[in-house]
């Protein structure tokens, strides 16, 4: 059976992303795109009070005015989150026109792209879709993942990230000994290791980590 979105991640990093609509839809889209530093512009009659605070604070540019045919081909990429379907359709129908991949809300036979749920611990994503078909259900996988991935995750996903670049550094051009060294990294136990150690002690145990020093015993789960 064939599916319609490919689970992809994008470089959103000083994209121009135009929403269309000032609910408290298009408010959920804004809160997700703040965190990937797109340039939000927002083009609605009225908005939530909200949408207001992020523009008053230059997060995002309003413009409080209706959508003007053709302006979505401009951006580079499109949202079309207004309670308006015709408007809806007019806008994903000028974002195709120059191959502006959009997302309409509820609407996934005119998106080229949907939002998946998801659940961030530094730079660890974890996301959840549905193929545009059930996402109630993604969002309630998003809470159960919660308790897979605690908070700590975060540290350890900031750790993480610290340790393979000493391990590219330090075994360049040795894969066998990267992936020893990433085998020890992952059978730690990092609850025990965060709830004990101090950072300048855990900095110099993955050091020793990296370099082989310090094995360290397996264990037959990782929570």
């Amino acid at each position: 059976m064939g599916h319609n979105f490919l689970p992809v991640n994008l470089k959103m990093q000083d994209k121009s992303c135009l929403i269309v609509g000032g609910g408290k839809v298009a408010l959920r889209k804004i809160n997700t795109l703040l965190d990937y530093g797109c340039k939000i512009t927002v083009i609605a009659p009225e908005v939530e009070q909200q949408i207001d605070y992020f523009a008053e604070r230059k997060f995002i540019k309003l413009e409080k005015r209706s959508y003007k045919s053709p302006e979505a081909s401009k951006y580079d990429v499109v949202i079309a989150a207004s309670n308006d379907m015709k408007l809806n359709e007019q806008v994903a129908d000028d974002a195709h026109t120059k191959n502006v991949p959009v997302n309409v809300v509820d609407t996934p036979r005119l998106c080229d792209f949907t939002f998946p749920a998801i659940l961030r611990r530094d730079c660890l994503t974890v996301s959840v879709s549905t193929d545009g078909k059930a996402p109630f259900l993604a969002g309630q996988l998003r809470v159960i993942l919660e308790t897979v991935f605690p908070e700590r995750w975060t540290k350890i996903a900031n750790i993480a990230s610290q340790y393979r670049n000493k391990v590219v550094h330090l075994w360049k051009g040795n894969t066998d000994e990267k992936i020893r060294a990433y085998e020890r990294f992952l059978n730690a136990d990092w609850k025990t290791i965060l709830q004990d150690m101090q950072a300048n002690e855990i900095e110099n145990h993955i050091d020793q980590m990296a370099e082989g020093t310090l094995e360290l015993p397996e264990q037959d789960s990782k929570d």
